[in-house]
């Protein structure tokens, strides 16, 4: 098929792998466009998406915006059979979504209608969900409202947000194969009307943990939030936790106070001890690796 691909971040570049290896003629991958990086920010880095591309001799198109005459008809130009999308981050309008013969079908990370939106695998973790999936969802104008062709299923476990990135890209890509080989197999399903919620995209302030909650509940943020990196500040700095365990001791503890020294920190309910932390500009260690340098007495309040 001729393939228009639309992604951004690392999750969508197993997509448009095997669309390639697959051997459909992607005739063009849209992503958002360069972001300024490096150490004092002047440096335009492509994302992974254009960065794969170009490496693969796909045209790259990066426009702000999808709304213009112009950009809507050089999308239809193209003459595509369909659009593949995953983790683009740019609306859609409705012009370009019916401009493909088969329309718009997006990689969602999520089993909808659970999780609708911007970050739902983060959301996931943090609501303590067992189970969660991708789906080949068909385009439409709601937000993540379209019908699923073909959905896969995963435990949650005690996976990080990393982890489950990884391996959803992995099923996403597969099944999205799937669906192209034979799309008269796969029909689109209507979502099921109950048991909508919309994934929020994260806010930095999030990422700071609050220790008046749980300790189940900040373990699960310390794994939605890996990557980036969860944090404490202690001394001016931050301490990124990209692991932890959990303990369930009876309460009457000063949330956030450290209790010995291992670095075990009281909770709302419960304790935690950080396992694997991150100093600024260092690599990952453990928290005995952290201690022996950055000391953290107990009775410290985080």
């Amino acid at each position: 098929m001729r393939v228009i691909f639309m992604g951004t971040p690392e999750f969508a570049v197993p997509v448009l792998k095997a669309l390639v290896e697959a051997g459909h003629e992607v005739v063009a991958a849209y992503s958002q466009p360069p972001r300024a990086g490096g150490r004092r920010g002047k440096a335009l880095t492509p994302s992974p998406v254009q960065a794969r591309a170009e490496a693969l001799g796909i045209e790259v198109r990066t426009p702000t915006s999808l709304k213009s005459a112009e950009e809507q008809a050089a999308f239809a130009a193209l003459g595509a059979d369909v659009a593949v999308v995953a983790a683009y981050g740019l609306i859609l309008p409705r012009p370009i979504l019916e401009a493909p013969r088969l329309g718009c079908l997006n990689v969602h990370g999520s089993l909808l209608p659970r999780w609708r939106g911007a970050a739902p695998i983060q959301r996931a973790i943090l609501a303590g969900d067992d189970e969660t999936g991708v789906g080949i969802m068909q385009m439409e104008a709601g937000l993540d409202t379209g019908p699923v062709r073909l959905e896969g299923r995963t435990p949650v476990d005690a996976k990080t947000s990393g982890q489950l990135i990884e391996e959803l890209s992995a099923m996403g890509a597969r099944l999205m194969v799937e669906v192209l080989d034979d799309p008269d197999a796969y029909p689109p399903v209507p979502q099921p009307e109950e048991g909508v919620t919309y994934a929020a995209k994260i806010d930095k302030a999030e990422l700071k943990l609050d220790f008046s909650r749980s300790a189940a509940e900040v373990e699960r943020a310390i794994r939605a939030f890996n990557p980036p990196g969860a944090f404490f500040e202690h001394q001016g700095e931050r301490i990124r936790v990209l692991a932890a365990q959990v303990h369930h001791p009876g309460g009457g503890r000063d949330p956030g106070q450290v209790l010995d020294g291992a670095l075990t920190i009281a909770c709302g309910e419960g304790e935690i001890t950080p396992l694997l932390v991150q100093r600024a500009g260092r690599g990952v260690m453990t928290t005995e690796e952290l201690l022996r340098g950055f000391p953290i007495p107990a009775g410290t309040r985080l």
